[in-house]
């Protein structure tokens, strides 16, 4: 793979329009993209998001097939226009403790996501709510205790998986004790590494020992691994922590580099560097596209200049190929066809019974 392929393949990028532009399809004809990321300004509606799904997975190279990620986990964060089915925030739907339960919910966003063509969502939420001043993660949380949000978290998980759907557990090494929002600031967790095994870490650990292809880093500070730096950017917590103390060995996907945790302390090329170097496998750069073509280039650049850094590009895409080839984006092959799974009776029987369920 030449190097402008290899360092493209690191970027899930996305747009910002109602329609992929020009240009965004052509990087990914390009090889220059290993994924996209869709918003609610993406999919303003059902055969809008069918289409979206079905232009970017042609565009893109027979052998570096796409991710198509989006965040449907529910509740605030749900981006899939009606009438595909919002299923309640997952803490509404923890109160009833029933892994079953969580289990359909999951499928049923699986099949939904499915039918359109994404074949990765960024989810479940493996963060414990803890502080309840939280701006960030609230009721998208499975629950207060780390066993319970083990527990219903992966049982999301697997029914995604059961739908054919890969998910991506977030937000490691644990986002749900900032009082700060990493959208806006970079939040900052003081507790020691007792606190943190005790807690923050239980659910991650456990979907790594469940096998999830998947996880996503927080762009928080955890003073107690490494003081003043973000754990997307800190080799300290993707590498040593998340890779040889907690044996995870799916890949690791940055939360949104242009967030402004990341983008007001680096600048977009640094940080795609060093995103990599501390052991994210691949970026996200949610909108910008000049920002992802800074990044590509930095990221260029540095694979020319050192070896090691090419070596360590090359393991990433390796890892994110094999998850991509394992679950390959298809849509259904007509619009109609993708939208009688959205409504059928499956779909909208559990769904029904999920918003009972949560009052």
């Amino acid at each position: 793979m030449d190097v402008d392929t290899l360092c493209g393949q690191l970027i899930v990028g996305g747009y910002a329009d109602a329609e992929p532009s020009k240009e965004f399809v052509d990087a990914v004809q390009r090889g220059r993209r290993g994924g996209a990321v869709l918003f609610r300004r993406n999919l303003p509606t059902l055969e809008a998001a069918w289409k979206a799904c079905t232009t970017l997975a042609q565009a893109a190279p027979a052998e570096c097939p796409l991710w198509l990620c989006v965040d449907e986990e529910g509740g605030r964060v749900s981006r899939l226009p009606a009438p595909a089915r919002r299923l309640p925030a997952m803490l509404a739907l923890a109160a009833h403790a029933d892994e079953a339960l969580i289990e359909k919910a999951g499928a049923c966003t699986g099949t939904q996501l499915r039918a359109l063509g994404f074949n990765l969502d960024l989810a479940p939420v493996l963060d414990v709510h803890t502080r309840e001043d939280n701006p960030v993660i609230g009721d998208r949380a499975f629950g207060r205790d780390a066993a319970t949000v083990t527990r219903l978290g992966l049982a999301f998980w697997r029914g995604l998986k059961s739908a054919g759907i890969a998910g991506c557990g977030k937000h490691f090494p644990g986002h749900g004790d900032t009082s700060v929002d990493s959208h806006v600031g970079l939040p900052v967790i003081p507790w020691d590494m007792d606190r943190l095994e005790q807690l923050e870490l239980v659910p991650f650990q456990a979907a790594v020992d469940a096998g999830i292809e998947c996880l996503m880093s927080a762009h928080v500070v955890c003073d107690a691994i490494h003081a003043g730096v973000p754990g997307t950017l800190s080799p300290r917590i993707g590498m040593s922590l998340l890779r040889g103390e907690l044996g995870f060995r799916g890949a690791l996907l940055s939360d949104d580099l242009e967030m402004k945790a990341i983008s007001e302390q680096r600048g977009i090329q640094e940080a795609a560097v060093m995103a990599v170097l501390a052991g994210c496998d691949a970026i996200l750069v949610c909108s910008r596209h000049d920002w992802q073509e800074q990044a590509h280039n930095a990221l260029v650049r540095e694979a020319r200049r050192s070896t090691a850094f090419r070596a360590r590009c090359e393991e990433a895409v390796e890892r994110t190929l094999a998850v991509r080839r394992a679950w390959p984006c298809r849509a259904e092959p007509t619009f109609a066809q993708a939208q009688a799974i959205i409504q059928s009776a499956e779909v909208t029987e559990v769904a029904d019974q999920m918003a009972r369920l949560a009052g």
